[in-house]
């Protein structure tokens, strides 16, 4: 005989439908144990158990004297390491996916060639790629890469690889920078990450060197109703 689902997962399950469905967004609180208890025919414990995993699993937070309420889910990324965006994805237990939308050699023009330590005019390589979640875009990656050190870099699948598991498999990262701000995104932008232009977006400049070389730089724009940066510091 095929056993029974335990009855707290069964409200773990309800409770998951009313979040996935928006039925419960982000900040809404729940109904309390004793309401959950009640309505599913179960012990207090039981209920507060199914509450308990789901707060482990990061869906909902308890806030002491006020309730239980369901957390902002956005992709978020550390700004102290260099992740590798499709491993994130896939950690929250989400599909990831990309369209690459420019695979290129390209001169450097003054810009690319001020954040790159390069000359004018020097040969780069460009890469521009829509990042995905849920098949739902999440960030814009404009990367220029010095060829001198990722040689191989325009022979990439980049549906098997992201630009990030090349850079760090070619010249291990030793060294990071990043420029964070807030922005509002160009039409074109906004076309490609699905978006209303008139929603502010998350702009972060990302160059990083191995050893003593300048290997890349990028520009990565988030919308900011999708993701979220991290920091944190352990006071000395």
């Amino acid at each position: 005989m095929a056993s029974q689902t335990p009855l707290y997962r069964q409200i773990e399950a309800h409770l998951l439908e009313r979040i996935s469905s928006g039925a419960y967004p982000a900040h809404h609180q729940i109904p309390p144990e004793e309401q959950l208890a009640r309505d599913f025919g179960v012990s207090r414990m039981t209920a507060h158990k199914a509450i308990r995993d789901l707060v482990q699993k990061g869906y909902l937070i308890r806030q002491a004297g006020l309730g239980t309420f369901v957390t902002d889910r956005k992709a978020e990324s550390s700004l102290h390491e260099v992740l590798n965006i499709a491993a994130e994805v896939k950690s929250r237990g989400n599909s990831y996916s990309n369209d690459v939308l420019r695979c290129e050699a390209i001169d450097a023009d003054d810009e690319v060639a001020l954040r790159l330590g390069v000359r004018v005019g020097t040969p780069t390589f460009h890469s521009l790629l829509v990042h995905r979640e849920n098949g739902l875009p999440i960030q814009l990656e404009d990367r220029y890469v010095n060829p001198r050190w990722v040689p191989n870099y325009l022979q990439t699948d980049f549906a098997l690889h992201t630009p990030n598991e090349v850079l760090v498999a070619a010249c291990p990262i030793s060294d990071v920078e990043h420029v964070v701000e807030a922005v509002l995104a160009d039409r074109q932008t906004a076309e490609w990450l699905a978006m209303d232009p008139a929603t502010p977006c998350l702009s972060m400049i990302r160059r990083t060197w191995s050893g003593e070389h300048l290997v890349s730089y990028a520009r990565l724009i988030h919308p900011g109703d999708r993701y979220k940066l991290r920091s944190a510091l352990q006071p000395r």
